[in-house]
């Protein structure tokens, strides 16, 4: 894997010149909370019910993400906030970004361990570039998983919140397909609605979107707490 290697530490030159970044003070840990029971609905709305509600749900708290319920098929459904970028990407926060998402148990070994990290550091205040760095640096350090095989994750809320920007969402498939490009699809025109490679193409983040039928979307179900 030193391709994966000489590729993290390039990063992390290219992007962060300096030992300084700023903080990321447009939020409070308390904005990106919600009731347990709301979040464990909308998580497993992510996908379709046979899967959700056997997975596993962890849950945003103020220290990170906490398991909730125990599941018994390898699945992992959290939801996702504004920090929840591949780390190449450099977008604002969106506070309010809610965005579930259920993944296989290759990317509940491989993926989730990242977004828990990208959480810790984002409920802390750091900024998009603090967090690219420190994410960086993780998988450079080996303290994070390589990313060395396909993985796939669901992607089929109806519910979920990414902003104006996402009024064409689509319910999908994400395929984590390390160093795949949108020539190796046929070169698709997302607006097809055909297969296409999201902007960390050629990278070893690299993300295949398979959008599917609107019909698959999954409404979140509210669930009745326990009682004690």
């Amino acid at each position: 894997m030193k391709k994966l290697t000489f590729t993290l530490i390039s990063l992390v030159g290219s992007f962060y010149a300096t030992s300084v970044w700023a903080e990321n003070a447009q939020y409070t840990p308390s904005d990106y909370m919600m009731t347990p029971e709301t979040e464990v609905a909308l998580a497993r709305s992510a996908a379709p019910n046979k899967v959700s509600s056997r997975a596993t749900v962890k849950i945003l708290t103020t220290s990170g993400y906490k398991e909730a319920v125990k599941g018994d098929n390898g699945f992992t459904c959290i939801v996702m906030r504004g920090w929840s970028v591949p780390f190449i990407r450099k977008p604002e926060y969106y506070g309010k970004m809610r965005a579930p998402i259920c993944y296989d148990p290759v990317a509940s070994r491989t993926i989730l361990p990242y977004q828990e990290l990208c959480a810790k550091l984002g409920l802390a205040g750091k900024d998009v570039e603090t967090i690219n760095h420190e994410v960086a640096m993780a998988y450079a350090l080996g303290e994070l998983p390589k990313i060395e095989s396909v993985a796939f994750a669901y992607m089929w809320s109806a519910d979920q919140d990414l902003g104006l920007e996402a009024k064409h969402w689509h319910p999908h498939m994400m395929v984590y397909a390390p160093y795949y490009t949108n020539s190796m699809l046929g070169d698709n025109d997302p607006a097809t609605l055909a297969p296409f490679v999201s902007p960390d193409a050629g990278t070893p983040f690299a993300i295949v979107i398979i959008p599917v039928d609107e019909n698959q979307a999954v409404k979140a179900k509210m669930t009745q707490p326990s009682a004690h």
